[in-house]
């Protein structure tokens, strides 16, 4: 028997990878078992578990195998620094959109992590880093707002927080819909469009964008 390579063994784990992501898309996380995402691969169930100890560690491989562009939009320095941080929001939120518009594994992955998953015991640490990440964005976008006022020396006409919560939920809600049937409508153009309506609710709109809603 021909001894296995390195190679051959991230050969072997990438397939079932796209293997899962396969079946994950059409049958959704909870009615697809470790048996059937190696059988769609091709390989053995010993297989899938020299590589994973349980769905969970496969799903969690499969959700890193993607760089989630949502979760990396903008950084705090990138805040810190700015002239203008509404800019930096939005471009940033732009960006990452179009990143999971134009890329079909990175919208396929996220399709599977918002509308194909169910919280299982196996996949509550994907939760809870969900969680984190959701937490750790919000605090971003709501010191990228305090600063923005602060530079043009005005009160935000909401509570800051609830204004950033109010943006987080406008994008993730377009994308949540998006996702559902992708490219039913143009994501990015959407959201540019959204995001100039309800940054200029804020009296926030940045300082060289143009009104987009005329």
């Amino acid at each position: 028997m021909a001894r296995r390579t390195k190679a051959d063994a991230q050969a072997t784990r990438a397939s079932l990878l796209d293997a899962a992501e396969r079946l994950f898309q059409a049958r959704g996380v909870a009615r697809t078992s470790l048996g059937d995402i190696a059988a769609e691969a091709g390989a053995t169930r010993g297989a899938i578990y020299w590589h994973f100890k349980d769905k969970g560690d496969l799903f969690n491989a499969m959700m890193e195998r993607v760089t989630l562009p949502l979760e990396q939009s903008v950084t705090q320095g990138e805040l810190d620094s700015a002239a203008d941080p509404v800019a930096v929001i939005r471009d940033g939120i732009l960006k990452a959109l179009a990143k999971i518009e134009g890329d079909e594994q990175v919208w396929r992955v996220l399709q599977i992590a918002t509308h194909r998953v169910e919280v299982t015991p196996d996949l509550s640490a994907e939760q809870q880093r969900r969680l984190a990440m959701h937490a750790q964005s919000l605090a971003r976008i709501r010191s990228g707002l305090a600063r923005a006022y602060a530079l043009r020396a005005a009160a935000p006409p909401v509570p800051l927080t609830a204004a950033a919560l109010g943006l987080q939920v406008l994008v993730e809600g377009l994308l949540n819909q998006w996702l559902l049937s992708p490219g039913t409508f143009a994501l990015v153009t959407t959201a540019r469009s959204t995001l100039t309506v309800y940054l200029r609710g804020l009296q926030l709109i940045p300082l060289s964008t143009p009104d987009e809603t005329r």
